[in-house]
């Protein structure tokens, strides 16, 4: 008993516990967790046009955050044509930020959506981010939105990201280098 252990102990290491004065032996892998397992943030790189009147889903140009210094924990999410499926099941954070460009002067309203699904087919908004440009051109405006995700099966349980434009003619603003229209995911704990 004298040993000190210099790093996490493993999982079959053993450690005594009284129970109501009874001695008794528990394993590591038992009693150890806590902490995030799973972090991951991803971007859209190149510019979606918004289409006034029109809610559109973001299907394609994302990438895993690569900035400098940018590390994720655990497998990270996965994407396929816009459709992020969650690496293992638990309670995710997720959030979505999204930024506009408006070239004409009009009044326009701006939506970043969250949207899920429970069963990999029927998806709904869960998440909402409103803001608003009002008569000017070359306008620039953000919004953000988050949810928390129970994701009870990785095969049915996934999220999409949407925009929705109302007036006024321009893009959603993107970037290969930095974050500007992005979404971010963090497993807090088991379901």
């Amino acid at each position: 008993g004298s040993t000190e252990l210099a790093s996490e102990p493993a999982d079959t290491d053993e450690f005594l516990v009284s129970d109501a004065g009874t001695l008794k032996r528990i394993d590591y892998s038992l009693i150890k967790g806590g902490g995030i397992t799973e972090a991951d943030q991803w971007r859209i790189t190149s510019s979606a046009s918004a289409t006034s009147g029109s809610t559109t889903a973001l299907t394609s140009n994302w990438e895993r955050n690569d900035s400098t210094g940018y590390g994720k924990i655990g497998d990270g999410v996965s994407e396929s044509s816009g459709v992020f499926t969650l690496p293992s099941t638990g309670i995710y954070y997720i959030s979505f930020n999204i930024q506009f460009y408006i070239s004409s002067a009009a009044d326009a309203k701006l939506q970043g959506l969250i949207y899920t699904t429970t069963d990999n087919s029927t998806y709904n908004e869960v998440g909402d981010a409103v803001t608003s440009i009002h008569s000017i051109s070359n306008g620039h405006a953000g919004a953000s939105t988050n949810i928390l995700f129970d994701c009870t099966n990785t095969s049915t349980h996934k999220a999409k990201f949407y925009y929705f434009t109302n007036g006024g003619s321009g893009s959603v603003r993107t970037n290969t280098s930095v974050n500007r229209t992005f979404a971010t995911f963090i497993r807090l704990g088991d379901t």
